[in-house]
């Protein structure tokens, strides 16, 4: 229930901003246009009811093929604030276009033997604890239309699993993360930037429930 509130005034929110920009009544592809190179600060969902989410096919010759490149959004927010939850509707609203869904989590570095040996002690929240070399390159091998693998991180054993995760290119890449706007070379990476904001006490009451 908590977290259906909070989604609803987030929604509630946004519009009203949105509205200030003039940007409501247009469709999404006008939307994406515009979005190019803006954070937007809040939850923007409302806006894609108006129309699923259409690629413009671009103008080639007949020598020269160009790779249309997949709109990418990123969607950051701390810990329990309702982040897959956010990606989650994403993809329900744009229904039939190719999603692919990229988590930040994913790209946790190995810990070392002494590392584990104080597993307790280490940040998991901190910019360092990510490949975010890994992660550019994953991106970039998608955007150029090629399939990545894409790998599987266990909490248990704070290693990579096998077989990594397949992931065919796609025309919306949502990179989800805590700290996915923490890299300037990541959000270059972005079309448009989703934070969900929800209150301190909100996520902790959450986050006690989850775990």
């Amino acid at each position: 229930m908590l977290e259906t509130v909070d989604l609803a005034n987030a929604f509630s929110d946004s519009i009203e901003k949105v509205k200030k920009l003039e940007m409501v009544a247009g469709p999404i592809d006008d939307l994406i246009v515009s979005s190019a190179g803006i954070d937007f600060s809040g939850i923007h969902m409302n806006l894609l009811e108006t129309r699923k989410l259409e690629i413009e096919k671009p103008v080639i010759s007949k020598t020269v093929e160009i790779h249309n490149q997949p709109f990418v959004i990123g969607v950051a927010g701390g810990a329990a604030s309702g982040k897959t939850s956010v990606c989650d509707m994403i993809i329900e609203k744009l229904g039939d276009q190719r999603v692919v869904l990229v988590n930040q989590e994913s790209f946790y570095h190995n810990l070392s033997g002494n590392q584990l040996t104080r597993v307790n002690e280490y940040n998991f929240d901190h910019p360092d604890a990510f490949d975010i070399d890994k992660l550019l390159r994953c991106m970039e091998r998608l955007k150029q239309g090629h399939a990545v693998d894409i790998p599987i991180y266990d909490f248990q054993t704070n290693r990579n699993i096998f077989p990594p995760r397949k992931v065919n290119p796609s025309d919306v890449i949502i990179l989800e993360g805590i700290l996915i706007f923490h890299d300037p070379r990541v959000r270059d990476c972005m079309n448009m930037k989703i934070f969900v904001d929800t209150g301190l006490r909100c996520c902790c009451l959450r986050f006690r429930f989850w775990h």
